[in-house]
């Protein structure tokens, strides 16, 4: 099978995952510019291909809003994908050095917390939702 073709579909179906999660997909530096510069509390997912991603983090993002607390946004970008979307978001995660996949907790624009890959990687789905729900029980409003 041809690599880029394999690629492809691994690619479309990381994407598909995290779309159908609940998470809007952000892969322009203008899109991350206006979606995260909104009021109120965002998890941004950073997506990419390797297997914690797909074993752990989707997963994980996908279990953790379905809670009494959570973000108001949503979002997502894709490492190595969406290349300038995700340099630009990695911008507002400031003190924390490129990870992913990741997750980053933002309020106002401003960096709260993140979970970052080695908290990822080697984990369970569900130590990562906990942790998640940590966090949004610390920042976020009940919905």
């Amino acid at each position: 099978m041809d690599f880029n073709i394999f690629m492809g579909d691994v690619v479309e179906t990381a994407r598909r995952e995290i779309k159908e999660a609940g998470y809007e997909e952000m892969t322009t530096p203008e899109e991350v510019d206006e979606v995260l510069s909104k009021e109120g509390t965002t998890l941004v997912m950073v997506n990419s291909t390797c297997g914690c991603a797909g074993g752990v983090a989707r997963p994980a993002a996908a279990g953790a809003i379905h809670y009494d607390k959570r973000p108001d946004q949503l979002v997502t970008v894709f490492a190595g994908q969406d290349r300038e979307a995700t340099e630009r978001a990695r911008e507002f995660f400031e003190g924390y050095p490129p990870s992913s996949p990741s997750f980053a907790l933002l309020k106002d624009g401003k960096i709260l917390t993140m979970v970052e890959r080695h908290e990822i990687e080697g984990h369970s789905p569900v130590e990562v939702v906990s942790k998640l729900q940590k966090a949004f029980d610390e920042y976020c409003e009940e919905v």
